[in-house]
């Protein structure tokens, strides 16, 4: 039963994760949920190493009809890939509450920009290109990657705004992007969660099928009803973030 349980969970956390990021958002609460006793590493371990295989997927969906700009997409995921193994290591010395009730503010400004400028992200425009475009897109990467090794929520969200708003990206084009990096911040946890031992490999197998299925149906819609449906995604999701962190950090 709990391996269904579970299973399904991913299932919908790799739907909504291939739109628009935010499957963490249903999967982190489930494997908590089911699991009340386990060390909370093992089940950020577990998560990793389901979620990662949908976001893959993701991204190789995504360049398959989206013009995926490697240039500068590539060097921004490296950049991630190392942010990430910064901010985890310093999680190990810090603690990242502080970010709890902040957060919510934060993500409550990203909608209210987004809601307010009405046509942002409806057009693919990219404002840069060469070496100018990799720099920024790497900054990008650096930086939401230390975010996400350091504490996470949200992390593919903040990328589409971030790609969106200073690259000049339609949203569509911003979740594959955001995909891609995705991966690599994934990827580096894992690896930091595999050497400490901290993953249910017994569980992994079936949520990262599920996962997988999940991420191939939600990339189709995306593809299928395009940028305005994951724009009409992104403002769920964030909304949903904004009460789930919200509540942790006030009520809770």
């Amino acid at each position: 039963m709990e391996l269904l349980i579970v299973s399904v969970a991913s299932l919908f956390a790799g739907f909504v994760d291939s739109i628009v990021g935010g499957g963490g958002l249903i999967l982190i609460p489930a494997l908590f949920a089911t699991f009340p006793a386990a060390h909370p590493a093992t089940l950020f371990g577990t998560n990793k190493g389901a979620s990662i295989w949908g976001t893959g997927m993701a991204t190789w969906q995504y360049s398959q009809k989206v013009q995926m700009r490697w240039a500068a997409l590539l060097p921004a995921a490296l950049a991630g890939l190392v942010g990430s193994f910064a901010g985890a290591w310093l999680v190990t010395l810090l603690s990242p509450d502080f970010l709890r009730k902040v957060l919510p503010f934060v993500l409550l400004a990203v909608l209210l920009y987004t809601l307010a400028k009405k046509e942002l992200g409806r057009t693919h425009a990219p404002r840069f290109a060469g070496r100018q475009e990799q720099l920024l897109a790497a900054g990008i990467g650096l930086v939401i990657g230390f975010y996400d090794g350091f504490f996470g929520p949200g992390t593919g969200s903040f990328l589409v705004f971030l790609f969106v708003r200073f690259l000049g990206y339609d949203f569509l084009s911003a979740s594959a992007a955001a995909k891609l990096i995705n991966t690599a911040t994934n990827f580096s946890a894992l690896v930091l969660f595999i050497s400490t031992g901290h993953i249910w490999w017994h569980f992994v197998l079936a949520m990262a099928l599920a996962n997988v299925a999940g991420s191939l149906l939600g990339t189709r819609l995306a593809l299928k009803h395009g940028t305005g449906f994951v724009r009409t995604v992104f403002l769920l999701v964030v909304t949903a973030l904004i009460i789930k962190t919200g509540y942790d950090a006030f009520v809770r």
